[in-house]
C-alpha cells in the first residue's frame, strides 16, 4: 500500500478531541476558574452539574483546602470527554490582629440569634444559580491606588486566640471612600448592619459566582438593582468587627471561599 495512504489512514483513526474546554485561571488552591467549551454541551464539575451560556462559557472554583484533583466531565452529542486537572497547593500566611473589642472576637451569647440569622441572609445570597452571564467578563478593583493589608487564606489570630481563615482581600482606605462595583451584577444583599461585616453588600454575577463587599459605613444600592461595573456602591467604614477603615472584599462560587486576587489585576 503506498505510503501516503496509510499516513492519511493514520491521521483518520486518531482519537479526535473534539468537545476539549479551555481554561482561564490558575489551578491552584483558592481559585477562579472560567471554562469554555462547546455551546450545546452539559458540563460537570465533581459530578456536580453547572450552567453553560449560550456561548459555551462556565465557571467554577477550587476552595482554599482542597487537595484532591478537579475532575470535569463535558458531554456533547451523547460523547464523553472526562478532564482531571492537578490542584496546586498554596503558601497561606499567619496575621496576627490585636485591639479588637472581646465581644468581637467571642461573641456574647445574647448575639448568636442575630449571627445566626445574618449567615443565613448571606448564605442564601450565595446560593442563587441565576443564567445571568457577567462572571465571564474581566473584574475590576474596587478601590484605587489603596494598601492591600490582609489576603485570602490566611489564619487569623484574633487578640491572641486562633480563628478560622480570612478569606478575603482588604484594601486600607479612608473612611468615606468611594467604592466601586467590580464587575456588572445584580444586588441580593444589602444590609447595614451585620454583626461582624457591618454595612454588607453582595452582588450575583451568574452561575454562582457572587462577591461580596464588607465594614461599609455607607450602603448606596437596594436588593434587586442592577449595577454596572465602576458605579458606585458604597463608601468605606469600620463597621461590624474591624479595628479601622478599610474594605473587605470576598469572591463566591456557591459556597466555596475563593481569592478575590485570582480574579484582580493588583497594584
Amino acid at each position: 500500500m503506498d505510503s501516503k495512504i496509510i499516513r492519511l489512514l493514520f491521521f483518520f483513526l486518531l482519537p479526535i478531541n473534539l468537545y476539549a474546554a479551555e481554561f482561564q485561571g490558575s489551578f491552584k488552591q483558592g481559585s477562579f476558574i472560567l471554562g469554555k467549551t462547546d455551546q450545546n454541551s452539559e458540563v460537570y464539575i465533581d459530578k456536580k452539574k453547572v450552567r453553560v451560556t449560550n456561548d459555551g462559557y462556565f465557571a467554577f472554583g477550587i476552595g482554599r483546602d482542597r487537595k484532591n484533583n478537579v475532575l470535569i466531565k463535558i458531554i456533547n452529542d451523547e460523547k464523553t470527554e472526562i478532564i482531571e486537572k492537578k490542584v496546586f497547593k498554596k503558601k497561606y500566611i499567619i496575621q496576627r490582629i490585636d485591639g479588637l473589642p472581646p465581644k468581637q472576637v467571642t461573641p456574647p451569647k445574647e448575639v448568636y440569634d442575630r449571627i445566626k440569622a445574618d449567615n443565613i441572609l448571606i448564605g442564601k445570597a450565595r446560593s442563587i444559580d441565576s443564567n445571568l452571564t457577567f462572571f465571564k467578563n474581566k473584574f475590576e478593583t474596587p478601590l484605587k491606588n489603596s494598601i492591600v493589608t490582609g489576603v485570602y487564606g490566611s489564619q487569623r489570630i484574633l487578640n491572641g486566640k486562633p480563628r478560622r481563615p480570612h478569606y478575603g482581600l482588604d484594601f486600607a482606605s479612608a473612611e468615606g471612600t468611594p467604592i466601586k462595583a467590580m464587575l456588572d451584577g445584580v444586588v441580593t444583599l444589602a444590609e447595614d448592619d451585620l454583626y461582624f461585616t457591618g454595612g454588607t453588600i453582595i452582588f450575583d454575577h451568574g452561575h454562582g459566582i457572587s462577591t461580596l463587599y464588607m465594614h461599609l459605613k455607607d450602603v448606596d444600592v437596594k436588593i434587586g438593582q442592577e449595577i454596572k461595573q465602576g458605579e458606585k456602591i458604597g463608601t468605606v467604614g469600620k463597621t461590624g468587627r474591624s479595628t479601622g477603615p478599610h474594605l473587605d472584599i470576598r469572591l463566591n462560587w456557591f459556597d466555596v471561599k475563593l481569592d478575590p486576587a485570582s480574579v484582580l489585576e493588583l497594584n
